[in-house]
């Protein structure tokens, strides 16, 4: 039943996990959010996304098997391997002439929509309603393609993205729109899998359009997350696993009893907040550090203690938030037996690496101010996934999990810079520094970083500045940055009680520990293995071993 409805308006419903299936299959006219007035109709849309996986995934598959290929398909299937790439060329000359012309005069995103009207680019509907709902939809997809790009619509990507969403629309939306009653239904689509360049601009597009629409991406990847502003419900299964082909038939694998309880059990021991974690199970979690403030007695207490027991660690939403300890130790005990037990205890740990000879990095000459520019977000900030991609990133060998920690570590240390400013320098140079300087990670840093399994034991630098083997640089500090927003341990040893760190970084970055003396030209204190080994040698005597 379509009367002459002037104005369609869209209501996303509210949803929980147990229910958004129900509200899909109900008629428009059922649902909560719907409404006619003096011409105008308001429907309530369905849209969600489904993130993981659940404990049995062959019924899971068999689920979306059913959504889209039972008798009655309850929605039609879109995928990067399903949508239909074919275009009319007349189609496609039409969209390059309403690009040229915008390229000679400077179209608004109204003006640009109706040439696009104009050369019969735009589905008509005999229901003015939606044939006003499609031109609305348009507009709100070329303006976030001019929100979100380069350049607006002056990009050289616009021609591929509207290509595409216009091919798509033509082969999956307009066959479907000449069959749609605004009593009871809209289109209904199910995302599956991975998302390309064009893909989230036409799902965009069938959003404002009114179209009910759910995502399924079994590895837990939300493309949508941060490109969009509209509220979507969410559902996270406990479980992540790379996305398979969609099903083409149903598995008639069956899950047991006890299969399916163990992996209950694990699930429940190992999820997000339960406290017991498996080993790497956090590696594809972006982490970032609280810095703790602790007393100089608690340094060598806290930092044995590994980084889920430490107060303040937390684990939600892939983020980990890892309790670190950033302090600097300025002279020496009078109990010297203490000092160095409490030095070399923390130096042979498994994962510490002992510095004592200064610098212990390298100043960049290489000029990244157009590479720092050029990954800018819209937000003004470093977008990681642009440095991941780019051609200078030098961690691509690393597992993704990792590079995205650290390109977040860099986008922070650059959005709030802890580095002094140099004499004439304004704030975009700092950060153009740091960002320059993350870029030449010493190899045994990074190897520093790739053994953090980030609920486990923390990682260490211990750096030990008797100024007998050269100073502390700048380029060190940047790098002490770094680390300290990836969570690692970071503890200065200055003997004779001089300034370094400080001569670089703000002093509300770390703690200051001052000892009873101060010592000048103090070699460091092997440890006296030899000890060990005789006593370990009496002892197998004694044995008899």
């Amino acid at each position: 039943m379509n009367l002459p409805y002037n104005q369609m308006n869209v209501r996303p419903l509210s949803l929980s996990f147990e229910n958004w299936l129900d509200k899909l299959k109900m008629p428009l006219s059922e649902r909560p959010e719907f409404s006619v007035d003096k011409g105008t109709i308001q429907i309530g849309q369905v849209l969600g996304k489904f993130l993981g996986v659940p404990i049995d995934s062959d019924e899971y598959y068999n689920q979306l098997f059913d959504y889209v290929m039972s008798p009655e398909p309850v929605l039609l299937l879109l995928c990067d391997e399903s949508l239909n790439k074919n275009i009319d060329n007349r189609h496609f000359q039409s969209i390059q002439k309403v690009l040229n012309i915008a390229q000679e005069q400077k179209l608004s995103i109204n003006r640009f929509t109706a040439f696009l009207d104009g050369e019969q680019l735009l589905y008509k509907s005999k229901i003015p309603a939606i044939h006003r709902k499609i031109r609305e939809a348009m507009i709100c997809t070329l303006e976030l393609f001019s929100n979100r790009e380069k350049d607006g619509l002056k990009n050289h990507e616009l021609r591929r993205v509207l290509v595409d969403v216009i091919k798509w629309s033509m082969n999956h939306l307009n066959p479907l729109l000449d069959a749609v009653d605004l009593h009871k239904e809209m289109p209904k689509f199910i995302w599956y899998g991975d998302m390309k360049r064009s893909q989230p601009y036409f799902l965009y597009y069938l959003i404002k359009l009114g179209c009910d629409l759910v995502i399924f991406h079994p590895e837990g990847k939300d493309d949508l997350a941060g490109f969009i502003e509209e509220e979507i419900f969410t559902h996270h299964f406990p479980n992540k696993q790379p996305a398979e082909a969609f099903p083409k038939e149903r598995r008639n694998r069956q899950t047991t009893v006890a299969y399916r309880a163990s992996r209950e059990i694990e699930t429940i021991l190992n999820q997000e907040g339960s406290g017991l974690y498996k080993p790497w199970q956090l590696r594809d979690y972006t982490p970032s550090s609280i810095t703790l403030k602790t007393t100089y007695d608690e340094l060598f207490i806290l930092g044995k203690e590994i980084a889920m027991v430490r107060p303040g660690f937390e684990v939600e939403n892939g983020q980990v938030k890892i309790p670190s300890l950033f302090a600097k130790i300025q002279g020496v005990s009078k109990n010297r037996k203490e000092y160095w037990e409490r030095i070399q205890n923390l130096s042979e740990f498994e994962h510490t690496l002992l510095i004592r000879q200064l610098p212990f990095t390298w100043s960049s000459s290489n000029d990244f101010r157009f590479h720092y520019r050029n990954a800018l977000g819209r937000d003004g900030l470093l977008n990681p996934e642009a440095m991941m991609q780019a051609h200078y990133w030098p961690y691509s060998f690393l597992p993704t999990g990792l590079q995205k920690g650290i390109a977040n570590a860099i986008r922070r240390i650059c959005e709030k810079p802890g580095l002094k400013l140099l004499p004439g320098e304004n704030m975009e140079e700092v950060s153009i520094y740091l960002f320059s300087q993350a870029m030449f990670t010493p190899k045994e840093i990074i190897q520093l970083m790739e053994r953090f399994d980030y609920s486990q034991h923390v990682p260490k630098l211990v750096i030990y500045n008797n100024e007998c083997r050269g100073m502390l640089a700048r380029s060190d500090a940047a790098l002490m940055l770094l680390l300290n927003q990836f969570g690692i341990d970071i503890i200065v040893y200055n003997p004779p009680g001089h300034n370094d760190i400080e001569n670089f970084l703000h002093d509300n970055l770390f703690d200051t520990h001052w000892l009873e003396d101060v010592v000048f030209e103090l070699d460091y204190k092997e440890p006296f293995k030899l000890k060990k080994g005789f006593f370990q040698g009496i002892l197998k005597n004694l044995r008899g071993d």
